[in-house]
């Protein structure tokens, strides 16, 4: 089933409201098509995306505990990080795979490419499987070392259940790849 398009709203004016060093936040004045106005407020459009990566090594996913500065808290999720100008989807996935497993991988396949919050961010991260892995390190930005966990592919739904995996990207990532593997006859449909 299709949705029809619709008319997008007119962007009247756009100011930005704050600025640090990380992110810069513009109001955007918005005229719609039945003549509302609104002003709303979004993270000023990038055109850099993110990769995360889903590695599988005898028959388990291989997830990462990193602090969330957001939460407070370590979570659990799969390793990831942006992709650097003039890297594709691809090389970025094998560096950062590097940096924070400790693995490169021979074999890597693109799922999906998903949005984040779309109403305040422009953010795009592409969700690759790596296998065929293999023992290669790079150092990384990380500010400490981030423990593996090794999760078993017949119980990935178990993971559901673990009070710091909840990241909405990692979940997704979780049932995209589950679908991929039940593709290939991995994994009872």
């Amino acid at each position: 089933m299709m949705t029809r398009q619709r008319q997008k709203p007119e962007i009247l004016s756009t100011e930005i409201v704050a600025r640090s060093r990380l992110f810069t936040i513009e109001s955007v004045d918005l005229a719609f098509s039945n003549g509302v106005r609104r002003v709303y407020e979004r993270m000023r459009p990038s055109n850099r995306e993110a990769v995360m990566i889903v590695p599988i090594i005898d028959n388990h996913l291989i997830l990462i505990q990193e602090y969330a500065a957001g939460l407070e808290n370590y979570e659990l999720g799969f390793p990831k990080g942006l992709i650097d100008p003039g890297e594709t989807v691809f090389d970025a996935a094998n560096r950062e795979l590097k940096e924070e497993v400790g693995f490169g991988a021979y074999q890597l396949e693109s799922l999906s490419k998903l949005t984040m919050a779309p109403s305040y961010f422009s953010s795009q991260m592409n969700i690759v499987v790596a296998e065929d892995l293999y023992a290669e390190k790079l150092e990384g930005d990380e500010p400490e070392p981030l423990p593996q966990v090794r999760w078993p592919l017949d119980n990935l739904l178990a993971l559901l259940e673990q009070p710091d995996f909840r990241e909405a990207r990692n979940v997704s990532a979780l049932f995209l790849v589950r679908e991929w593997l039940r593709g290939q006859g991995r994994l009872p449909g």
